[in-house]
């Protein structure tokens, strides 16, 4: 189970989002469904992930985020010396829902 600990200490401060945010790129291709949201290529990249946090929504139990992924994908080929095909990137995106629990900061990711 994934913890955003983190982000619940900086709810309602100036910092939450920066925190939010960072915490939810930390988890990478492991903790988010990248590989599921690809639409062109077929192997999911982390290494510039980018969140945007579309909405939040406080309930009394449950902390519900909405957040925007930017990231690349590649075009696997069968990587033989031979093959003419370039490794070009590819930008994708894809939403998803994380839920944080408000007492233990456990967050499930989900693609929305």
């Amino acid at each position: 189970m994934t913890c955003l600990s983190r982000s619940l200490n900086a709810l309602g401060t100036p910092a939450f989002e920066s925190v939010l945010k960072a915490e939810i790129a930390a988890l990478g291709a492991a903790g988010l469904p990248l590989q599921a949201g690809l639409r062109t290529g077929s192997v999911a990249l982390d290494d510039r992930l980018e969140v945007t946090i579309l909405g939040v929504d406080e309930g009394p139990d449950t902390l519900r985020v909405r957040a925007g992924l930017f990231y690349t994908s590649i075009i696997a080929g069968c990587a033989c010396a031979d093959d003419p095909t370039p490794v070009n990137e590819n930008a994708e995106y894809c939403q998803v829902r994380v839920e944080i629990d408000r007492q233990s900061g456990e967050a499930r990711v989900s693609l929305a």
